[in-house]
């Protein structure tokens, strides 16, 4: 039976993943995420949805960014009433993801009728933290490997994809056995908590990300390079600032710092994590060891508390968040957001800039327009709330902390497919960058490489 996909997000950028499967009278969508970044992309999430959210039967998540799963509170407000599935780890951190959005979209509206700056009056937020809390009820978990199907004549499963915790590529097969995987966001072969990425077979149709599609990671020890970056900020008598996601990031940082600690690497001194979100995702991780990589399964095992540095403390209260401006001498903060464009660690950021004992400490990609660009590229002053501030600290950086798998260990994970592939749609990317990895797959592999444009249909024999 032919079935056709249309790719509504996602294509020619890296954000708003939305692909849409239709078969019969049956339409099944993977993936539902907002559009992120600049103002022309944030926009789209205000126009109506390409289909009929009635009209589409269920929706399957890959993983739990906000770029794959935030639309998914306007989907239902506008009437979409099917079961979403995911792992039980992505829809775990989806509900903390989820609210926070409503949140945030409540508070931008309010921003906007508070200073007046809105087209609309009075501004409206996309949708409202209960809205997030509505889409709930309609989470369907689904363990790796396990087989569902989220419409007639498919069968699902869920295989392990690294990234981040529950993170996962989608294995869709029909009756026929011909067989489509949407590959989601792919992890790296070696990652701190996570275990490599599973390997597809007898595939036909694959829908690849390509965020690196022309990038190679610095493939530094990132233990040693994180060693070396503490303990030079120590030596400078401040504090160490740490702009990290909340989600996999902050996790990842910890449990290496507790290493560093446990080996002598670093001395021990007071870890604050200033960030509820990345608190309550530390709370998930704990609750799924079991999708965690063999190490740290057995640290476990053995009772090491894997994300405690020995003086760890997590801060939920603003007036506790405050309270660490008075915390001199060295220190560790570990705020949100990872690129300081938003969140507790621009407070933090606005009092120690000034001070040329703090050291500001990236560990991961600063993207265009940030705050974060802005400082990597040494800035002497950045604009946060309405002024100035003077950039007197030391701006440091670690470029090996990426959940994205580089072109290379892209190419390395398709290299192990079993047999040459019908076709390849290259999605999840800025043109350069899908346009650099199509090209690298034609060359290595010689298999039929599609770019879609959004908006774009292409009937299938699936």
């Amino acid at each position: 039976m032919p079935s056709k996909i249309t790719f509504l997000g996602g294509a020619g950028t890296v954000t708003g993943s939305r692909h849409l499967i239709e078969r019969s009278d049956k339409r099944l969508l993977i993936d539902c995420g907002l559009f992120q970044g600049p103002k022309q992309n944030r926009l789209k999430n205000w126009d109506p949805f390409p289909v009929g959210p009635k009209s589409i039967d269920a929706v399957a998540l890959t993983h739990a960014h906000v770029d794959h799963i935030g639309y998914l509170p306007r989907l239902r407000k506008d009437g979409f009433c099917g079961r979403i599935y995911g792992t039980q780890a992505t829809l775990d951190l989806a509900r903390i993801l989820l609210k926070d959005t409503g949140h945030l979209q409540e508070e931008e509206a309010n921003w906007a009728n508070k200073k007046g700056y809105s087209r609309h009056s009075p501004a409206l937020p996309l949708f409202r933290e209960r809205d997030s809390e509505a889409v709930f009820s309609q989470f369907e978990p689904v363990s790796f490997g396990q087989h569902f199907t989220p419409i007639p004549g498919i069968t699902a499963k869920y295989r392990a994809n690294g990234h981040i915790l529950g993170a996962s590529w989608l294995d869709l097969q029909n009756e026929q056995g011909r067989k489509m995987v949407f590959s989601g966001d792919v992890g790296r072969p070696i990652d701190s908590l996570l275990s490599p990425p599973a390997q597809p077979y007898n595939v036909d149709y694959l829908v690849m990300e390509s965020t690196y599609g022309d990038r190679l990671h610095d493939h530094e020890d990132q233990k040693a390079s994180l060693a070396k970056a503490i303990n030079l900020g120590l030596k400078r008598g401040g504090a160490i600032i740490i702009p990290s996601f909340a989600v996999g990031r902050t996790q990842a940082l910890l449990y290496l710092i507790r290493e560093l600690e446990e080996a002598g690497a670093i001395p021990v001194i007071p870890v604050f994590l200033d960030s509820p979100m990345a608190t309550a995702a530390l709370e998930v991780h704990l609750d799924h060891i079991r999708d965690m990589n063999l190490t740290c399964r057995r640290q476990y095992l053995e009772g090491v508390e894997l994300f405690k540095p020995k003086l760890l403390r997590l801060v939920s209260h603003r007036r506790e968040s405050k309270a660490i401006n008075s915390v001199q001498g060295n220190a560790i903060i570990v705020a949100g957001s990872g690129m300081a464009t938003g969140g507790r660690v621009l407070h933090h950021l606005k009092e120690r800039l000034p001070d040329p004992a703090t050291t500001v400490l990236f560990i991961g990609y600063q993207a265009e327009g940030t705050r974060g660009r802005t400082l990597r590229e040494g800035a002497d002053k950045v604009k946060m709330f309405g002024a100035y501030v003077p950039v007197r600290a030391k701006i440091d950086a670690i470029d090996g902390f990426s959940g994205h798998a580089d072109y290379n260990e892209m190419l390395a994970w398709l290299l192990a497919f079993n047999r040459p592939l019908t076709k390849v749609f290259i999605v999840h990317g800025e043109g350069g960058a899908s346009e650099a990895f199509g090209k690298r797959i034609t060359e290595q592999f010689g298999w039929p490489v599609t770019l879609p444009r959004e908006g774009q249909g292409f009937e299938l024999d699936f």
